[in-house]
């Protein structure tokens, strides 16, 4: 390592962001994961969680007392909501925040307060905090010191959407996302609805007309157009597959009128591919295990109406690779460093 690596630290690596991130950071030659934490794990073996990590990085997990603040340049969160900020109000002033938890993605803390139950610890600096879609937000993530990564419904919806919004080429009362993900996205805590038999064979929508996702969507679309009247319908299915997301925006408006604006708004981005009109629509497979996204447009056969598609990896893009990402933006570096060589998974 040269004396321009960052020490890394990942919180919560117990999970799958965690390990996500700690499996990606492995490929980046500017950055050193050289602490795991996770309380009820503390004293393990990270690869005794997770075998798939062993080898030459393999780490101690460690609470976050034990943890050498001193030597850590950067922090990655990946606690559960509402516990992130818990730890991260008490860190020291010199370690970077990048995180995926939604504790610092509100401006509002009202807001945040209202979507996740509990008041939030340090309302300045959530409305402080730099909202991390990197395709969109690079200039003010450029230098940030905390970074509140999107959740990945709100990831691949605002990638969609976003552009449609600065000049509006939709119409703004008429936004219909239906999302559905992978069974990673609910975390890996142990829950009834997430056992084996309870997925597979079956999709099921959940948090239906009251998911936490829609205030966290509606908040980026209102600020983009500045009109606070903005409202989404958004509900997200869980479908029977490990990882991958799909979102299927129906709005109203001109396909290629739309598609021009995609197209313009992600000419230069490299984790970006706007689809020619009359392609295929993509597939969550083209993009599993990569920092990609691939959107595609389509007239309705209803005048007036367009669908549009957007696919990620919901643990890369969605999660652990975005966070990258936006660490290398913070830094100044190349925003594919570590991520360029990640190729899809397939089949």
């Amino acid at each position: 390592m040269t004396q321009e690596t960052l020490k890394a630290a990942v919180l919560g690596a117990s999970g799958y962001t965690g390990a996500e991130t700690i499996r990606l950071l492995k490929n980046h030659p500017k950055v050193e994961a050289v602490a795991a934490t996770g309380n009820a794990l503390a004293g393990k073996r990270l690869s005794e969680i997770f075998p798939h990590l062993s080898g030459p990085y393999d780490l101690d997990v460690v609470t976050a007392d034990d943890v050498r603040w001193d030597e850590v340049d950067v922090a990655f969160g990946c606690l559960p909501h509402g516990t992130s900020q818990d730890l991260i109000e008490t860190l020291p002033g010199h370690v970077k925040v990048v995180d995926l938890s939604a504790d610092y993605r509100f401006r509002d803390a009202e807001v945040y307060s209202a979507a996740y139950g509990r008041a939030h610890l340090a309302p300045e600096r959530t409305a402080s905090a730099v909202y991390g879609l990197s395709e969109l937000y690079a200039d003010k993530i450029k230098g940030a010191n905390l970074v509140a990564c999107p959740g990945c419904y709100p990831t691949a919806a605002l990638l969609v959407l976003l552009p449609l919004m600065d000049p509006v080429v939709i119409d703004k009362d008429t936004i219909v996302i239906d999302a559905k993900s992978g069974a990673t996205g609910a975390g890996r805590g142990l829950k009834e609805s997430n056992l084996f038999s309870e997925v597979t064979e079956g999709i099921h929508p959940y948090g239906v007309g009251t998911h936490r996702h829609t205030p966290e969507i509606e908040q980026e679309l209102r600020l983009r157009s500045g009109d606070e009247s903005i409202e989404a319908t958004f509900t997200p299915h869980l479908i029977p597959m490990a990882r991958g997301e799909m979102v299927t925006c129906h709005v109203r408006g001109d396909a290629e009128a739309i598609h021009a604006a995609l197209v313009q708004a992600y000419k230069s981005q490299p984790f970006m591919n706007v689809l020619p009109l009359g392609s295929p629509p993509p597939d969550t497979r083209h993009v599993r295990g990569t920092n990609n996204c691939r959107i595609g447009v389509f007239p309705d056969r209803a005048k007036g109406r367009v669908i549009i598609f957007g696919v990620i990896d919901n643990l890369v893009k969605g999660s652990s690779g975005q966070a990258i990402q936006n660490l290398n933006l913070m830094m100044g570096w190349d925003q594919e460093l570590g991520l360029d060589a990640l190729l899809p998974l397939f089949p």
